[in-house]
This record gives structure tokens, sequence and C-alpha cells, in this order.
């Protein structure tokens, strides 16, 4: 009797867990949707230079929380269909798809740890390659492009230029900052800070959601082998 009463507690509080699983995947979705669609990354990443596009890395790791919020949302449901049915078969189905579900989020936490840095990177060297078009002096075919390509950056993140400019640079100020006054370029950060600042602010959110996934996911594990061992001892079944 009491091995059937601890089944059943264990039963609604793995229940409870996968719903929780299930939300946090809906949340992980819709957070993943907004960082791929978000008008600064957007504005900064469909830029085209010298018919090359603005580096793309930061998608990979968005493209990757999209799979994992949509499998998430998939996995909890099987996770409560399994609970409340007490099915050994679904819950070891559910415990399957959790561990590979949980070595994918490793493996890509690894992948975001070491290449944390190397997105700002692609997108500062970009942004140094319109640069030195864009105040040279000679007037190359590709200045009118460069010039642009620098106008979005200015404007999208509400900077000037990248922290060591030359007076030739600020001679050009007016045209690549139209929206700055000579105090407003004095006082503004400057684009490689800007890049830096941006994608750690989009990169902390997505490791938060990782983590909060992760600590989920162990607890679900442990439930689920509980549950199958309770139901399998179980003097009912």
């Amino acid at each position: 009797m009491a091995v059937a009463g601890c089944t059943l507690c264990i039963k609604y509080m793995l229940f409870f867990l996968n719903f929780i699983f299930w939300l946090a995947g809906g949340v992980i979705l819709g957070v993943a949707l907004w960082l791929r669609h978000d008008s600064q990354t957007s504005n900064l990443l469909i830029l085209q230079f010298e018919g090359q596009q603005a580096p793309g890395t930061f998608y990979i790791s968005v493209y990757i929380l999209i799979a994992v919020g949509a499998v998430m949302m998939l996995v909890g449901f099987l996770g409560c269909y399994g609970a409340i049915q007490e099915s050994q078969c679904l819950l070891g189905t559910f415990f399957f798809f959790l561990v590979i579900l949980f070595a994918c989020e490793v493996a890509a936490a690894m992948w975001g740890f070491m290449n944390r840095d190397t997105i700002s990177k692609e997108l500062m060297n970009f942004y140094d390659s319109a640069y030195i078009k864009a105040i040279d002096v000679a007037g190359t075919p590709s200045k009118d492009s460069a010039i642009k390509v620098l106008e979005v950056f200015h404007r999208t993140l509400d900077c000037c230029g990248k922290g060591d400019d030359t007076a030739l640079f600020r001679q050009v100020t007016s045209t690549l900052c139209p929206t700055k006054t000579t105090e407003d370029f004095l006082l503004s950060q400057s684009c490689h800070h800007k890049l830096i600042e941006l994608f750690s602010e989009k990169l902390y959110l997505i490791g938060l959601a990782a983590l909060v996934v992760a600590v989920i996911m162990i607890f679900e594990m442990i439930f689920t082998m509980v549950l199958c061992c309770g139901i399998r001892n179980s003097p009912v079944y």
C-alpha cells in the first residue's frame, strides 16, 4: 500500500515536472524566435559588403535553441501522457529522448562557450573592412556601399566609429554619423564596444535558458527512473 501511494505521488510529481518542461519548451521556442527576428541583430546580419554576407554564426545558436524548444514541447507532452498512463514503454522512450536532448544541450553549450567571442569578433572585422573603405580618400568603387553599411551599424547600435578613430574619420563624421553632433561623437561609445555588449547580452540569455532546461532535465530523469521502478515493483502491476 505504501509503495502504491509513493508511486502515485511520484506519478503526479513527474506529470507536474513534465508540464513545466512543456511550458519551458514553449518559452524557449518563443525566446529563440524573438532572437531570430530581433531588429538589432537582423539589421546587422542581413548586411552585405563587397559580395559577402555579414557573418551569421550567431544564428547557429538561435537555430539550435529553436530545435531544442520544439523537441522539448514534443517530449514534454510524451512525458505527461506516459506519467498519467503509468506506461513503462512511454516513460522509457521519454527517458531516452531526455538523455539524447541533454547530451545535445551539453554539446551545444560547449560549442557556445568555445565560440563566445567569435560572433562579436566576426562582426567587428566586417565593420572594420567597411570602415577602411569608407574613409579611403582615394574614393574606391565600394566606398558608397561601405558608407551605407556603416550607417546601418551606427543607426542600429547608436554608436560612431571604432574607438581609435583617426583625424581622417573625424572629418567624415557628419557623413557616416549624420545624427551625431561633435559633442555626441565624443560621448558616444565605439561600435566595437556596442557589438560586444549586444551579443554578450544575447548569449547570456541563451546560456541562462540552457541552464534552466538542464536542471529540469536532471530532475525529470531522476523522477522517471523512480516512477519506472515503482511501477515495476508495485503489486498492482
